[in-house]
């Protein structure tokens, strides 16, 4: 079985020699293999194809992609188009739990929440014709999938969804929360959802003016308050603060126990704590996916770390993910880069107090706290693009400033962008350390105002990272990037200034990440939308434990290193609240 994918986006045949063509062997023996189609693009015929990869490496836009499959993978689910991503596999919506999906963006994950929401309707990869549901039907008769899609073949199924991208929201509602939110309200429940939520300050604002955290509150309550037959939330943890992911998770656990949820996350404190079963997505992003069999949420979840299903025996990653314990060891000697003064900021009904610190050399400083608390104002303040009462900052340290919220910057191409952020563009230590890392590579020819969520948040980690600069602050750079992103990031940040005289600053509230990624702790304490305090920065214990203890959870890890939130009043969180410890770095591990 194979397959063949031409990325539309990518391919220029007008910019380039047809190399696909003039190399292709089967082409040179008088076969029509590659063609130019009607729209200008290249086009491949799977059944012709001896799958040699010689137009994949010969393709100056990297737009082709061969790749052969098992022969048990003969028959996808949906595939969109010849030469176009193909869907193997569905996940399975189970009566009162909470089953999660959990692989790389691209990989079909939205493109199966929509097949089984009934915004999609399956064509079992035959996409040359339409396809009737009793087709449909045949495929799946004698599988746990067969009862639910007759309900939606028969239109009988009501089913919320609460989208990825929730900036999309504001282009089609215009007016305030409370007017969406109480033409959602099927189910009587929006007065504890708002107070759960804490949406009761932005109910009368115009919708277009919202934040990103406060639209992602008002979509996942607008999803939760609906009477459906089945929930499908895509992504609920991007601009929440831990506090308010673990109240949104709290709400879906609640309605799990009688209605059947699904929901996609790259957060996996969350999707371990929330889950009660988990599907693994894995393959190609933009050329196939492939998704598993149910798995028990802690099993699933390290198969996935280690990149390897024994149950499919089917090795999906060279390499695993890997939970290491250097960035918590402490005890390093490092200079002095950045020492930054006691200041204060006011605003109308805010304001924010820092006691004073230092940044050192070399080093990755992780910042915690909730929303609205003063972290990304304090960002702005390091930066320059605030100033604190009483004047400007007086430093010498040239800073990079990533924002919270990320715009393409106009409708220039990823590369050209680049371009104008450093001048080692094409040295290959630029391509090692920039480029590859955030796999930005097949995106270079693309219009910054055409990419993704994710996409775009790449590359303003890129432009950030690739500015001369002695402080990089970067303000959630994590959002909408999957797992195996932000591992790569962590490791980006550590090499980019490990050994320089140069620091970085994370703002972030995914704990895996910051715990993953720093040395010391910044953490914001106070009353969100009203006073912030700005304390340390501590060491990892001294910080997270402060941290954790303001949340009320507790962590360990498990055989594998993976950080794990302990199940509330378990034998564990009783032990290490009483013990006062928190965080999962014990003194034991230390002498391990």
């Amino acid at each position: 079985m194979r397959i063949a994918v031409v990325h539309k986006d990518r391919c220029h045949p007008r910019k380039c020699g047809t190399e696909c063509i003039i190399y292709c062997p089967r082409v040179r023996t008088g076969d029509e293999t590659v063609v130019i189609g009607e729209e200008g693009k290249a086009v491949i015929s799977e059944e012709l194809c001896v799958g040699c990869g010689i137009c994949v490496k010969k393709c100056p836009f990297e737009a082709l992609d061969i790749v052969s499959l098992p022969e048990e993978l003969e028959n996808p689910a949906h595939r969109y188009s010849q030469n176009g991503f193909a869907l193997y596999g569905l996940p399975i919506p189970v009566e009162g739990k909470v089953t999660g999906i959990l692989g790389p963006n691209g990989i079909g994950k939205s493109t199966a929440v929509k097949i089984l929401s009934g915004q999609l309707k399956p064509n079992l990869g035959l996409f040359e014709r339409e396809i009737d549901w009793e087709e449909i039907l045949k495929k799946y008769a004698g599988t746990e999938l067969f009862d639910y899609l007759q309900t939606i073949s028969q239109k009988k199924l009501k089913v919320a969804v609460k989208p990825q991208y929730i900036d999309y929201i504001p282009r089609v509602f215009s007016g305030s929360p409370r007017d969406l939110l109480k033409s959602t309200d099927e189910r009587g429940v929006l007065s504890s959802y708002i107070g759960a939520l804490n949406i009761a300050p932005i109910l009368d604002h115009e919708i277009s003016t919202l934040s990103g955290g406060e639209l992602q509150r008002v979509a996942i309550a607008a999803c939760l308050a609906r009477e459906a037959d089945f929930y499908f939330l895509d992504e609920i943890t991007p601009f929440l603060d831990i506090y308010q992911r673990m109240a949104a998770a709290n709400l879906i656990r609640e309605l799990a126990l009688r209605r059947p949820i699904v929901i996609v996350e790259h957060d996996l404190a969350i999707l371990d704590m929330l889950a009660d079963t988990v599907h693994v997505a894995y393959g190609k992003p933009a050329v196939f996916g492939v998704i598993t069999q149910p798995k028990g949420v802690r099993i699933g979840i390290n198969q996935y770390l280690e990149g390897y299903l024994p149950e499919e025996n089917v090795r999906f990653r060279d390499h695993p993910v890997l939970f290491d314990k250097r960035a918590h060891a402490g005890g390093t000697e490092r200079l002095t880069l950045f020492e930054f003064p006691p200041m204060t900021k006011r605003f109308d009904h805010f304001t924010l107090e820092v006691s004073g610190g230092s940044i050192k050399a070399g080093e990755v400083l992780g910042v915690l706290g909730a929303n609205g608390i003063g972290k990304s104002t304090f960002a702005g303040l390091l930066a320059g693009v605030l100033e604190p009462d009483g004047g400007p900052i007086e430093t010498t340290v040239r800073v990079s400033y990533k924002p919270q919220y990320v715009k393409a910057p106009g409708s220039d191409t990823v590369e050209f962008y680049l371009r104008s952020c450093t001048t080692t563009f094409d040295t290959s230590l630029y391509q090692h350390d920039i480029i590859e890392p955030l796999t930005l590579r097949p995106l270079l020819q693309a219009p910054l105002d055409t990419l993704s969520g994710g996409e775009l948040q790449r590359v303003a980690i890129a432009a950030c990272l690739s500015r001369p600069a002695d402080l990089f602050i970067l303000d959630e750079p994590s959002a909408h990037l999957d797992v195996e992103q932000r591992v790569k990031i962590t490791r980006m940040f550590r090499h980019h200034v490990d050994g320089r005289e140069a620091a970085i600053l994370v703002i972030d509230h995914d704990i895996y990440l910051v715990d993953m990624i720093s040395e010391r702790i910044l953490v914001f304490d106070g009353e969100p939308g009203v006073h912030g305090q700005a304390i340390g920065p501590f060491d990892m214990r001294e910080g997270m434990n402060r941290f954790l203890s303001r949340l009320g959870i507790t962590f360990r890890r498990d055989k594998t290193g993976r950080p794990r939130i302990n199940k509330p009043e378990s034998y564990l969180d009783r032990e290490q609240r009483a013990n006062g410890e928190y965080y999962y770095y014990t003194d034991r591990e230390a002498a391990e």
